[in-house]
């Protein structure tokens, strides 16, 4: 296996990090359009690295980098703008792909609260068949959420539930940021768009709708000391996934962002702040999400300044193999001292890594295999958990 892990930003570095202790592939390149970020990414992991420039939004590019390098799995890193050129740049030079986060949604432009429009990840499977027919695979969403939350999901229906009534994603956490008032833990440009987009829910008989942002908010008690945090309905790729695999009356996915961080963000749309599209500054033009993002730190230099832990997990209620009603939280927990101590990554960005690395291994190896334009729905669930475990990060699993 030889891949092309395009991105040297926080979750593409504690990538290289996870995959370095692992023996299943070649080489690794690793691409991003600062060629000193890429060296360091690499620095003191072995001659199975290279370091290499790459302009992400030009498909062609990819493409030219991944024959350069004989590269067969592409591995995408980078936030979801540039999932497209990346993914369609793998498909021309004959490299499978993962990533982590799936194209871009475009709400309804007339009911946007209530119908979907361009869905997280329609561009994608637009063009499943094109890459089944090539017998080639792209492996969608297979970071931490989305990504285990969706194993989670199929292994509660494999192995947990005979019927489901509701699948839905929590993600809380307890961290904290030394000397800043306000730093987000993961890229601000990705959580402005997940939280500020209509929320997707998924309905058996309704099929896909939308509803508003932050909306249907409730306190759900996170383990490992984390607690109770209220958790708020946002858009992310679990809801556009799981029904396509998985059997559910209801799929939803909420997050634990806290008061503060939402009114942050409604202010940042409040002002404009969020939009994408340029505005001309004393003759410079300026994407205003750009300019928030480059104000804030990089979520990947807090780790020294961050304490405590962040919780994925999958609760799902529904009807168990005895007939009885059964309600299951299947999570990770990654403690930022551990990450920290371990690896030299904070907790978020590394909780992320670690996933697709584990599933490049199970790919390596033929545990898992597929062609299309697949869900981590669509593999069996235990090889992978297994292996997470293996990689000296247990998951859990609590009855409620």
């Amino acid at each position: 296996m030889r891949i092309l892990l395009v991105g040297a930003g926080g979750v593409g570095s504690a990538a290289v990090s996870v995959a370095a202790r692992r023996s299943f592939f070649e080489t690794m390149v690793v691409a991003d359009h600062d060629p000193a970020r890429a060296a360091r990414a690499v620095a003191g992991h072995g001659d199975r690295f290279v370091a290499a420039t790459v302009d992400a939004s030009c498909a062609d590019a990819v493409a030219a980098l991944c024959r350069e390098h004989r590269i067969t799995h592409v591995l995408n890193a980078v936030d979801p703008r540039f999932v497209m050129p990346i993914f369609d740049g793998a498909f021309a030079a004959g490299a499978d792909y993962l990533d982590m986060a799936m194209s871009l949604s475009r709400p309804h432009p007339e009911r946007p609260y209530a119908e979907t429009g361009v869905k997280l990840g329609d561009e994608q499977f637009a063009v499943a068949q094109r890459w089944a027919a090539a017998g080639r695979l792209a492996l969608c969403g297979i970071g931490v959420e989305p990504g285990l939350s969706d194993v989670f999901a199929r292994y509660a229906a494999d192995e947990l539930f005979t019927e489901i009534d509701e699948i839905g994603v929590r993600d809380g956490a307890n961290l904290t940021v030394a000397g800043y008032e306000f730093a987000p833990s993961f890229s601000i440009w990705t959580t402005i768009e997940e939280c500020l987009n209509p929320p997707v829910i998924w309905e058996a008989g309704r099929g896909w709708f939308t509803t508003e942002p932050f909306s249907e908010p409730e306190v759900f008690d996170f383990p490992a000391g984390i607690g109770p945090v209220e958790c708020v309905n946002v858009e992310h790729e679990e809801v556009l996934l799981i029904p396509r695999w998985v059997p559910a009356k209801r799929v939803t996915f909420k997050y634990g962002l806290g008061a503060e961080f939402i009114e942050v963000l409604r202010t940042l749309h409040k002002l404009g702040l969020d939009s994408t599209q340029p505005v001309r500054v004393r003759g410079v033009d300026v994407s205003p999400r750009d300019l928030v993002a480059a104000a804030l730190p990089d979520p990947a230099t807090l780790g020294d300044r961050m304490s405590g832990r962040t919780c994925a997990g999958t609760y799902v209620t529904g009807t168990g193999p005895d007939g009885r009603p059964r309600r299951v939280y299947l999570y990770h927990v990654v403690d930022n001292e551990w990450s920290m101590a371990e690896y030299g990554h904070q907790a978020v960005v590394w909780q992320t890594a670690v996933n697709p690395v584990v599933a490049l291994e199970l790919l390596a190896t033929g545990a898992w295999s597929g062609t299309g334009v697949l869900g981590p729905e669509a593999f069996p669930p235990t090889p992978f958990l297994d292996l997470l475990t293996g990689y000296g990060s247990p998951w859990g699993m609590e009855e409620r």
